[in-house]
């Protein structure tokens, strides 16, 4: 599992807003259609938001989908919890979903998160014979409110990597590492 060596920021075409952008890949021993059923489910893939960890300050995040279950372009994802005792929640549509091999979605409207804005996630799954490479990348802006932005622009790169690292991380743990 690695990290990418550093953030990419790139601007957007809404003034003042620049998009940010983490990744982090690993080589899991699965195939393509194993490795896409798994994090095709919203529940697994978002585990680590479900988890109480010091970057939820101790809390977790509830994870709920529409009927589809977050497994159909279209179909809606929500988060929601409180962390230091304030209220967060984030609603998320797909946008792609091209079994065995990739699945994207975003952010609707405006998130109410302390450290990241508006996101766009994707997985891309590389099948290499039994085994596979999986990219889990993100691209996020930074929150809109002032106590938030200013938190965010210290620390939403942080965050943004250790989410992406928790993903690949579940994964290794779930297929365990390819050689």
């Amino acid at each position: 599992m690695e990290a990418s060596p550093r953030a990419r920021d790139r601007p957007s075409q809404a003034r003042d807003e620049v998009w940010r952008h983490a990744e982090a890949q690993c080589d899991v021993a699965a195939d393509a259609g194993s490795v896409f059923d798994y994090i095709d489910q919203p529940e697994r893939l978002s585990a680590h938001m479900a988890r109480r960890s010091w970057w939820l300050a101790g809390s977790s995040m509830v994870i709920e989908t529409d009927r589809d279950g977050g497994r159909a372009v279209g179909s809606r994802i929500h988060l929601a919890g409180r962390i230091l005792g304030i209220e967060l929640h984030v609603d998320g549509e797909i946008l792609q979903r091209d079994p065995p091999r990739r699945k994207a979605w975003q952010t609707l409207g405006e998130p109410r998160l302390l450290v990241i804005g508006r996101y766009r996630m994707s997985v891309d799954i590389e099948p290499r014979d039994a085994r596979c490479r999986v990219t889990i990348g993100i691209e996020h802006t930074l929150p809109k409110s002032r106590p938030s932005r200013w938190l965010a622009t210290l620390l939403g790169r942080y965050y943004a990597h250790w989410c992406v690292q928790q993903m690949a991380a579940d994964l290794v743990h779930q297929f365990g590492r390819s050689p």
